[in-house]
């Protein structure tokens, strides 16, 4: 049992690391080609069908989980950017990375990948504009932060390098945890025992697992190497996407830090988004 956890636990780490540093090392090569500027103006003064376009591409090359979405948040409330712009940055960020989604697509598969970044992105912008229309604005707290600014890049081969090693200092330790957890996975639970009570067809094991993820702070590069073994095993897809959403799109210490810039009726609101979120995406990868 152990040499096989050993096998599968090396197996997973050296196939993600080396995806992992190379795709993190070209983003970080090419982020100097990003106007982040430019992206935050347009979100502010653009048509919303641009805004929406913009704030999506925004969060996909932001690659935060979704306590680091905070100070992003505040400083775009600040500069007045429309409501429902912010929640869909707010929504989309934590689950939308070039990263992740990469390995996503080596590890399930590029259609898997292809249809969590349709659906998220969609998804995130039906919650933006509709707690927006339920008026859920005026529950925002005035909050004003100092101190933001979004630093100058240059072209530089050794500035990716070190954004590289950086990224991997904190976020390769999640992965790793999360490989030993699909590793142990491999070697000790039982086949037959995934398949029997989380394979399968069984609709209510969606919502379960969406309510499982949230009170969890499981970033996606955790999540991606436990679902990687979980499905192996035979754990129906759709629990799996339902728990990676919920777990990354929202946790107890976002919570607590959106308790000071939000009031409660818009937590108690963005909870229930993430679950519905997470729910209906496990639900989509059943249909199709």
């Amino acid at each position: 049992m152990w040499e096989e956890f050993v096998r599968s636990f090396f197996g997973i780490v050296v196939e993600l690391t080396i995806l992992f540093v190379c795709i993190s090392f070209i983003i970080n090569l090419f982020q100097v080609l990003i106007p982040y500027g430019k992206m935050e103006r347009l979100m502010q003064k653009s048509h919303p069908a641009i805004s929406v376009l913009v704030t999506l591409g925004f969060a996909f090359i932001t690659p935060f989980c979704s306590c680091s979405t905070i100070p992003i948040i505040v400083n775009l409330l600040n500069k007045k950017v429309r409501f429902s712009i912010v929640m869909i940055f707010l929504f989309a960020s934590p689950v939308l990375d070039p990263t992740i989604i990469t390995l996503m697509s080596a590890t399930l598969g590029i259609k898997v990948a292809l249809v969590y970044t349709v659906v998220t992105s969609l998804l995130s912008v039906v919650i933006g504009f509709a707690l927006e229309k339920f008026g859920f604005e005026r529950h925002v707290k005035k909050v004003v932060m100092t101190g933001y600014q979004q630093e100058e890049l240059q072209f530089s081969l050794k500035g990716a390098l070190l954004e590289t090693l950086q990224l991997m200092r904190t976020v390769y330790p999640f992965l790793i945890i999360g490989a030993a957890i699909g590793a142990l996975i491999h070697g000790v639970i039982p086949t037959e025992w995934i398949t029997d009570y989380l394979g399968g067809e069984q609709w209510w094991l969606v919502p379960i697992a969406a309510i499982m993820g949230i009170p969890l702070y499981i970033r996606l590069s955790t999540m991606i190497p436990i679902s990687q073994i979980m499905i192996l095993k035979g754990m129906a897809l759709g629990p799996v996407m339902a728990l990676m959403i919920s777990s990354a799109g929202a946790s107890l210490p976002e919570l607590a830090l959106l308790n000071s810039i939000f009031k409660k009726k818009l937590v108690f609101a963005f909870v229930g988004s993430v679950f519905m979120m997470a729910t209906l995406s496990g639900l989509l990868f059943y249909l199709i």
